[in-house]
């Protein structure tokens, strides 16, 4: 099983959050990321951020990232979008 932990924050504090799990095996593990995030942004209703050169450097390292305004096309109303990979078999 494969599963992230999605929280949208606003001024340090937690405004949403959602877990995603991903149970198809056929996929590898960027593909497993992918899915889960595009599922976090349409139970949030958000369009998808693009994955910067930072953004993929932090994920290696901690399995955790953030996105920030800079990573999104449109205008969002909270501070940054943090995704985190809580189980992965």
């Amino acid at each position: 099983m494969f599963r992230i932990w999605g929280k949208l924050w606003k001024e340090n504090h937690l405004l949403r959050d959602t877990v995603i799990e991903c149970t198809d095996n056929s996929l590898n593990r960027t593909r497993k990321v992918y899915y889960c995030l595009e599922e976090i942004c349409d139970e949030f209703d958000l369009g998808k951020p693009i994955w910067l050169e930072q953004n993929k450097k932090e994920f290696i390292l901690h399995d955790k990232v953030r996105f920030y305004q800079d990573s999104f096309i449109e205008e969002i109303p909270f501070d940054y979008l943090e995704m985190q990979v809580i189980e992965e078999e």
